[in-house]
């Protein structure tokens, strides 16, 4: 799993919604601080986390986390 790639597609669908990371996390019951790390690719979540996320953004863990390919967001 590359962190970094994860980041990318985490901002992109965040930002695709219009939403804040606060707003985000909220929703997920994460921390906004927690939220940035994953989206900066300092930190991957645990799994609970990533089907919170998916769940959240309509994707599947694998489409978010274990794709190789960036289109997730189309």
């Amino acid at each position: 799993m590359n962190k970094k790639l994860v980041g990318e597609r985490l901002r992109a669908l965040r930002q695709k919604k219009r939403k804040t990371t606060t707003e985000v996390a909220d929703a997920c019951g994460i921390s906004q601080s927690a939220l940035t790390m994953y989206e900066n690719g300092e930190r991957v979540p645990r799994d609970e986390v990533k089907m919170r996320l998916a769940n959240y953004y309509g994707r599947t863990v694998q489409t978010i986390f274990f794709a190789k390919e960036n289109h997730i967001c189309d």
